[in-house]
């Protein structure tokens, strides 16, 4: 009979409990990492006028998506680890893996659009930095991006079912609910044949479209964009070496972005091929503690994407010293030169098209810069 509560994984104390205690400790890393760099990146492009460019509209985007991954789904995932129960049963079954596969769909796109921009703007530069991309524009992209992932992970809601496993006398006669890739019977007829093609092609459609596509577009495109970046430098194109220095630092930030996610991503394909021709000779045991793995270093990846982005991109880093300042309330003390130069590094041309903008108002304030 199932328990009508859910067991206590912290007690009594057995080597699982310590496994448990690991789980809940990097979770809680991952979840306070992740909350706050994401909220730090949308504050950031959000509240300054100057770092409002296409590149960081992308950038808020996949923060804002890896902020309701790490809110929604973290939780929710950690929950079922620890107590073996899903919340919501089916709904949340059915619901999470569809989350996971969504994201790894938009950071693919996002990617694949981070680096059409980086090359758009090595190929024209002075057209790039001097024009102002409107909001519709910047909309749409974004609309692509979110529709297509969505879209393209519906069908994770077709191949999922919850299967209850009563335990045994050993485990205390406990039940298991397991999430399974599991065609439902009752599905109509198109529903279910298109279930099974999917669960058919799932292997090499996740491997090729959220794994060899964002990774291959990535060297491609960074690739051609650092040669159209030392071929701008050759000929002072520019006439400012500070943008060649931003402009390579935002290439290679990319290049770093889709590094994480390729690593993180493995282990999810890995699963995948081992559910798919090794399942026979794997045991649940590991099967389970491999399917664990995967899911948290894709909420693994939603909390370093913003730390990079702080890190290695120095205009982000700066723009995020100036809001901290300015939510402490800190008053400045440098001198109006020290201030400009501040500016210079913050709203720099790389990330913000607004260069003739900062020119004309140069005399003003830049407001927008509070959190």
């Amino acid at each position: 009979v199932k328990n009508e509560y859910f067991p206590n994984p912290f007690y009594p104390v057995t080597s699982e409990t310590y496994g448990a205690y690991a789980i809940m400790c990097f979770s809680v890393l991952i979840f306070v990492v992740g909350t706050i760099g994401n909220i730090s990146i949308m504050c950031v492009v959000c509240h300054n006028y100057y770092m409002r460019s296409i590149s960081n509209a992308l950038l808020a985007n996949l923060a804002v998506w890896d902020l309701a991954l790490l809110v929604f789904g973290l939780p929710l995932v950690v929950f079922h680890e620890l107590t073996k129960t899903w919340v919501l049963g089916h709904f949340t079954c059915k619901v999470i893996p569809y989350i996971e596969v969504a994201s790894m769909g938009v950071t693919t796109f996002t990617l694949c659009a981070l680096c059409i921009d980086r090359f758009r703007a090595a190929t024209n530069v002075q057209m790039y930095y001097e024009m102002i991309e409107n909001c519709t524009s910047t909309a749409a992209k974004l609309a692509v991006i979110w529709i297509g992932a969505l879209l393209l992970a519906l069908p994770e809601l077709l191949i999922r079912q919850l299967v209850t496993e009563e335990g045994g006398e050993a485990e205390g006669g406990t039940s298991d609910e397991r999430c399974l890739v599991r065609i439902s019977t009752s599905l109509p007829d198109t529903l279910y044949v298109l279930g099974l093609t999917y669960e058919g092609a799932r292997l090499w459609w996740c491997f090729g479209c959220y794994f060899c596509l964002p990774t291959l577009f990535t060297i491609g495109s960074s690739l051609a964009t650092a040669q159209r970046i030392r071929r701008a430098e050759r000929g002072c194109a520019r006439g400012n070496k500070k943008q060649v220095r931003l402009e390579s630092q935002m290439n290679c930030t990319v290049v770093a972005l889709a590094t994480v996610y390729g690593a993180c991503v493995v282990p999810e394909n890995v699963c995948n091929m081992v559910a798919a021709y090794m399942a026979a000779g794997v045991a649940p045991s590991t099967m389970a503690l491999l399917h664990l793995l995967s899911q948290l270093l894709l909420f693994a990846r939603a909390a370093v994407t913003p730390v990079l982005l702080l890190c290695l991109c120095r205009p982000f880093g700066r723009a995020f010293l100036d809001c901290c300042g300015s939510c402490r309330g800190a008053a400045r003390s440098s001198a109006a030169a020290s201030d400009d130069n501040e500016h210079e590094c913050t709203t720099e041309l790389e990330l913000s098209p607004f260069s003739t903008i900062r020119r004309e108002m140069s005399n003003y304030t830049a407001t927008g810069s509070h959190c």
